[in-house]
Order: structure tokens, then C-alpha cells, then sequence
């Protein structure tokens, strides 16, 4: 079982933005820029293009309206996305605000953040869901 599968089963805390039936958002709690979204699919399959089809396809939507509060959260020029894939064997997306391609560089070191920015962050994003 992965890290991710234990932080949607609730085995491990997590700073929840979104959550249906087959994906679960949640922060980076090692986030390279405040905002920093992960978005993963409830099943558990190590590469994102390995996800059955009907997930890939839906998990952009399931995504779509997080960007959108992203950006209205954060003074940026867009929300970025990312795959990487190679932290942890369990699909997902990276979802961040950004202002230039270097705010997305994964070579850069990652924020210490507590946990009441966390909880600030996370409570700023999800009243912008819609």
C-alpha cells in the first residue's frame, strides 16, 4: 500500500482539498510553492498513463475546477501541472500556481510550511471551489 493509498484510506492525515468516488486532492505538505496540489486516483497503479482510460480521462476534470480555485487563491499567472511520477509509485498530478516555469521546478528547494499555513492554504483553496 502506498503512502497515497494510506492518506485516502485516513491512515495518515492529510490537508484535503477535494475528494468523489475515484480521485482524492489533497497539499504537498513539501510543496515547492504555496498551493501546491496533488491530485491521485483512489486505485493504485504506479504510472499515470497506466491508469485505466476512463480514469485518465476523468481525472483532468475532476482537477479542472481545483486549478481554477488555485488560481483565484494565489497572486499567479496560471495554475501549472506537472507528472513526475518518480516520489511515489501511485499515479498523480501536481497542481500549482505559477508565474514563470521555474515556480514549477522540481530542482528547487521545497517549502517548510506549519501546520496553520497549511490549514490557511488549504481553507483558501477550497472556498474558491465551485
Amino acid at each position: 500500500m502506498t503512502i497515497f493509498s494510506k492518506i485516502i484510506a485516513g491512515e495518515i492525515p492529510s490537508y484535503k482539498i477535494a475528494e468523489n468516488e475515484k480521485f482524492f486532492a489533497f497539499l504537498d505538505i513539501f510543496p515547492l510553492v504555496k498551493g501546491h496540489v496533488l491530485v491521485v486516483p483512489k486505485i493504485e497503479v504506479d504510472k499515470l498513463f497506466d491508469v485505466p482510460d476512463n480514469y485518465l480521462a476523468e481525472l483532468l476534470l475532476f482537477a479542472k475546477p481545483i486549478a481554477h480555485a488555485i488560481e483565484q487563491s494565489f497572486d499567479c499567472n496560471r495554475c501549472g501541472v506537472s507528472v513526475i511520477g518518480l516520489e511515489v509509485p501511485h499515479a498523480h498530478i501536481h497542481l500549482m500556481p505559477i508565474n514563470s516555469a521555474n515556480d514549477i521546478n522540481f530542482t528547487n528547494e521545497k517549502l517548510k510550511l506549519g501546520a496553520d499555513e497549511l490549514r490557511a492554504i488549504q481553507q483558501k483553496i477550497i472556498a474558491h471551489l465551485v
